[in-house]
């Protein structure tokens, strides 16, 4: 007899994003397909249960960003219409809040993007998380298949479009990326009638992000080589084709200081360095 699938606790850890181009504060797109992909247990798994859950400071800006993913369940029917807000410092370190909160009340499968687009962006969260609760990690997630007996069976995207099938014991930790389903529009009306949920922590100074130096970030450099391809067929081709020698050298048996000049003038020459 086939066990039968369960509900499962679903907390979904999400931050404040930055558009790309007129730098607003937004919901995170990683964080918002890792809620869009808890949204669709619901139809998978009946009785699955979504929280929401952000470690930050609490501001206008970032009170409006938080509401875009209160406003992604209208309709969904799992009863998501607040967010737990653990109100911390600007500079405090997130990861401690939020391990003493999920260990409080341990949810079965906590869900997070890979990146942040504000603040240092490490993408170290999840590992940090994972390390401090004892819990299994698995990046990089693109669907959940089932869950039964404890044990949830899930895809994990690799390059190229390949996916890999893996069991993880719960409770568990995921990140998830572009890979995992887009998220849908956030509906104005119900975002702004759920709740925030503010619980005030203790400030935990992140002693490391206090020694870094933030800069502008500079222009990225002129790429090598691009691909102009009109088919899939084409693209496909230019991907998986080895690479094939025009003009470049062979240097062997020469000097470092050759080796090193002969680099930089290969690098003036592609418009790399001027």
């Amino acid at each position: 007899m086939r066990p039968e699938q369960q509900g499962v606790e679903v907390a979904v850890l999400v931050s404040v994003g930055r558009h790309p181009i007129t730098g607003r504060a937004r919901r995170a797109d990683q964080d918002a397909r890792g809620l869009e992909l808890a949204l669709g247990l619901e139809r998978q798994l009946p009785g699955s249960r979504v929280r929401l859950l952000h470690a930050g400071p609490r501001g206008e800006e970032s009170e409006s960003a938080l509401r875009g993913y209160l406003g992604m369940a209208a309709g969904a029917g799992m009863g998501l219409d607040t967010l737990t807000l653990l109100e911390q410092a600007e500079g405090s370190d997130a990861i401690l809040a939020l391990a003493e909160h999920l260990a409080a009340a341990p949810p079965q499968l906590v869900i997070t993007g890979a990146r942040a687009e504000r603040g240092e962006g490490s993408g170290l969260l999840p590992y940090a998380l994972a390390e401090r609760l004892g819990w299994p990690l698995v990046n990089g997630l693109a669907a959940v298949e089932k869950v039964e007996n404890g044990v949830a069976t899930v895809l994990q995207a690799l390059p190229r479009g390949q996916r890999r099938r893996l069991e993880v014991r719960l409770p568990a930790i995921v990140s998830v990326d572009g890979a995992a389903p887009a998220a849908r529009q956030s509906a104005f009306g119900p975002a702004r009638r759920a709740e925030l949920e503010v619980t005030p922590v203790a400030a935990e100074p992140d002693q490391e992000l206090a020694q870094w130096q933030l800069a502008p970030a500079r222009k990225r450099p002129k790429r090598l080589k691009i691909v102009k391809a009109a088919s899939a067929r084409d693209r496909f081709k230019a991907a998986a084709a080895k690479a094939e020698g025009g003009s470049g050298q062979v240097l062997e048996g020469v000097s470092a200081e050759q080796g090193a000049e002969a680099i930089l003038k290969l690098l003036e020459a592609e418009g790399v360095l001027r």
